[in-house]
C-alpha cells in the first residue's frame, strides 16, 4: 500500500471536512517529533499524538485570539473554568467548582509539582507497572523513593494485585499516582477497582494522584469513572490531572489541569507553585476554552473512527499475527502488544524498525514485566495504520522463512 501525502495548508481548512479523519496530513518539516525522529522511510506509530487535524473550532478559537496584535501577561479566565466545570459535570457526570482548577502546562508537571508539595526527601511514592515511563523520572526529580506494584497479565486483560498493593506501602510511603484509563495496558478501572485502591489508600493515610489524561478516550462498552467523584473522602484525598490535549490532539499546546476538591491540599499546591509551574500560555487558553464548549461534536465522530482502528488492529493481528497477544484497549488509542512468543533476538522495537520500517514505542521504558513488548498508537488514518501492520506482518513472515 502506497499513502500518498498532502501538504496541510491553513487556507484550505475550509475546505477539508473537519471529520474526514481518512485523509492523510503530510507532518514532515513542522519539526514533529513523532514524524522526524526517526526520518524518512519510516511510519511512526509511536509517540501519543494524533495524526488528525484538530477541530476546526480550536484553529478559529486560536486564531480570534490572534487577531488581537497585543500578548500580554493575562489574568485568570473565569469563563474558561466555568466551561471546563460543565464538561466534567455532562463527560463523565462529576461535580466541581470552578475553584477546585489549578491550570498548568502539562500532566507530568503536574506530577513533579503534586510530589513537590507533598513530601520530604526520602519519603516514597507508589505506583502500578507497567505504566507512562515519566512516571519513573519522579523520584529522581523530587529525591524520593518510589515503589512499583505489578499489575497481573490474565487472559482477560491487567488485574489489579490488591494483596501486593497493600503489602508494599511502607510507613514513608505518602502519594499513589494512580493512571486511568491506563497507558499502556488500555484499561478502564471499574468502580469497584476504583473503590478498593481507594480504600487502601485512605487506611493507610496515602494521597492518591489520578493521572487521567485519556478520561474522554474510552469506548462504548465502558465508562471512564474519575475516583475523585465516588465519595467525599476520596474528593478530599484526590488530586486529578486532565486536559484536552489527548482529546482533541492539542498537545503541543501545552494546556492541563489539576482539580483539587479538598482546599487545604489546593492551597499547599498553590503556596508552592511560584517559580516552578507556571500557567498554560495565551493560545492554550483560547484553544482549551474553544475545545470543551464546541469539540464535542467532533470527539463523538473522533471515538466512531478509533472505535474502528482498534477492532481493525485487534482482528488483523489475532488473524494474520497470532503469536502476538494483545488485549483489546477499554480506553485510549494506544494497544499494548506482546511479541514475547515471537522471540525476537533484537527485541521486537528494534525488529520491527529495522525489518517492517514501522517504529513503535519500546515496552522496557514502561517498567515492570514489559520485556517483549511494544505499544502501538492507532490514532492515525486507517490507511497507515493497516499499512503498518501488513509491513510488520511481512516482517515476521520473512524472518521466520
Amino acid at each position: 500500500m502506497h499513502v500518498y501525502l498532502t501538504r496541510y495548508n491553513p487556507q484550505r481548512l475550509n475546505d477539508m471536512n473537519e471529520y474526514d479523519f481518512d485523509r492523510v496530513i503530510d507532518r514532515r518539516e513542522t519539526n514533529s517529533i513523532k514524524w522526524d525522529l526517526f526520518g524518512e522511510g519510516i511510519l511512526p506509530l509511536w509517540v501519543a499524538d494524533m495524526d488528525f487535524a484538530s477541530p476546526t473550532e480550536i484553529i478559529s478559537g486560536i486564531q480570534a485570539r490572534l487577531d488581537h496584535p497585543i500578548f500580554g501577561y493575562q489574568s485568570q479566565d473565569a469563563e474558561l473554568l466555568d466551561i471546563i466545570s460543565d464538561w466534567m459535570l455532562v463527560q463523565h457526570d462529576w461535580k466541581i467548582e470552578p475553584e477546585d482548577i489549578l491550570l498548568m502546562p502539562g500532566v507530568v508537571a503536574g506530577f513533579n509539582w503534586m510530589v513537590r508539595s507533598f513530601t520530604e526527601s526520602n519519603n516514597s511514592i507508589i505506583f502500578q507497572t507497567p505504566v507512562y515511563f515519566p512516571f519513573f523520572n519522579i523520584s529522581q526529580n523530587n529525591n524520593v523513593k518510589q515503589i512499583t506494584v505489578p499489575l497481573k497479565n490474565t487472559v482477560n486483560g491487567y488485574e489489579i494485585d490488591y494483596d501486593d498493593f497493600e503489602a508494599k506501602i511502607r510507613y514513608d510511603s505518602r502519594i499513589f499516582i494512580l493512571c486511568n484509563p491506563h497507558n499502556p495496558v488500555g484499561r478502564v478501572f471499574r468502580k469497584k477497582e476504583l473503590e478498593r485502591m481507594g480504600e487502601i489508600c485512605l487506611a493507610h493515610n496515602i494521597l492518591i494522584c489520578s493521572d487521567e489524561i485519556h478520561c474522554d478516550l474510552v469506548y462504548p462498552e465502558y465508562k471512564h469513572l474519575p475516583i475523585a467523584s465516588l465519595s467525599e473522602e476520596l474528593a478530599k484525598n484526590t488530586i486529578t490531572l486532565m486536559a484536552p490535549s489527548k482529546t482533541f490532539n492539542i498537545p503541543g499546546l501545552h494546556f492541563s489541569f489539576a482539580i483539587v476538591q479538598n482546599e487545604i491540599l489546593r492551597n499547599k499546591m498553590t503556596s508552592t507553585r511560584n517559580g516552578i509551574i507556571e500557567e498554560p500560555n495565551i493560545l492554550a487558553h483560547s484553544a482549551a476554552k474553544a475545545a470543551y464548549e464546541y469539540g464535542r461534536e467532533w470527539l463523538e465522530e473522533l471515538l466512531k473512527y478509533l472505535n474502528q482502528n482498534r477492532k481493525e488492529l485487534v482482528e488483523f493481528i489475532r488473524t494474520n499475527i497470532p503469536e502476538i497477544k494483545v488485549h483489546s484497549p477499554e480506553g485510549t488509542y494506544l494497544a499494548w502488544l506482546d511479541c514475547s512468543a515471537l522471540n525476537l533476538e533484537a527485541g521486537p522495537f528494534k525488529f520491527f524498525l529495522e525489518n517492517a520500517k514501522v517504529a513503535l514505542n519500546d515496552g522496557e521504558m514502561f517498567g515492570g514485566n514489559s520485556r517483549g513488548f511494544v505499544r502501538i498508537n492507532f490514532g492515525c488514518p486507517r490507511q497507515v495504520l493497516l499499512e503498518a501492520l501488513d509491513k510488520m506482518a511481512i516482517s515476521i513472515q520473512q524472518a521466520e522463512h
